[in-house]
């Protein structure tokens, strides 16, 4: 069982522990205000009435034991910002911080936060993707370079094998994996012979300028 903190509990940070909660992880909450974290109580190990700007009171805490830390305060930039530095100083490992804009997130990063999350941002681009790209059923960037998405079955690659369709020569593209929707079966790495079926989910494997030139990104 992983440990996790989340330090404020707004919309976001609300989510994120009942989420973290939901998936049987030991999660401390702490807020500065007595209703959210009552409100959050029943979905994490131990909700705190704390200022996390204290930082003895962090100290007692043992988050330096926590697989990670999320810190999402609000509209408090300076609050976020203390926060990151602390968590950096007692030797937090991962701290995941929410960010109100570029400039927010430059210097969270400076000060000791290792991820910056922007939830409005990320989600709209998010919901764009989906709205303009029908077949595009996940997005995960790995890099500035190399993407990986799912994408249904085109209607031209059904009944066709691999082999046939020779995605890795065509566009440099290589198919890793196979989920069926039938069955919500999964297939790692598929032989060369298998042959698409039109239900089929593909996991590609790509730079971004050849799985758009592929019309698997638009």
């Amino acid at each position: 069982m992983k440990k996790y903190a989340v330090i404020g509990l707004g919309n976001f940070g609300f989510h994120a522990a009942r989420a973290l909660g939901g998936e049987g992880n030991e999660v401390i909450a702490i807020d500065i205000d007595r209703a959210r974290v009552q409100a959050v109580a029943p979905y994490a190990t131990e909700a705190l009435v704390l200022d996390a700007m204290d930082k003895e009171a962090l100290q007692s805490l043992g988050l330096e034991e926590m697989e990670a830390v999320v810190v999402s305060t609000g509209t408090s930039i300076s609050v976020s910002i203390m926060i990151c530095l602390y968590l950096g100083e007692l030797g937090v490992r991962r701290i995941l911080a929410k960010a109100l804009d570029e400039d927010h997130e430059k210097i969270l990063l400076r000060v000791g936060a290792t991820e910056v999350v922007h939830p409005e941002r990320d989600m709209a681009v998010r919901v764009a993707r989906g709205l303009t790209r029908p077949n595009l059923l996940d997005f995960i960037p790995l890099s500035a370079e190399f993407e990986l998405v799912q994408i249904e079955a085109p209607a031209q690659f059904v009944g066709k094998s691999l082999r046939e369709l020779d995605l890795r020569a065509r566009y440099d593209a290589h198919v890793i994996a196979i989920r069926h929707v039938s069955d919500n079966g999964f297939m790692l790495i598929p032989p060369a012979g298998y042959t698409i079926g039109a239900e089929d989910i593909l996991v590609v494997l790509g730079k971004s300028v050849d799985l758009r030139r592929a019309n698997f990104l638009r």
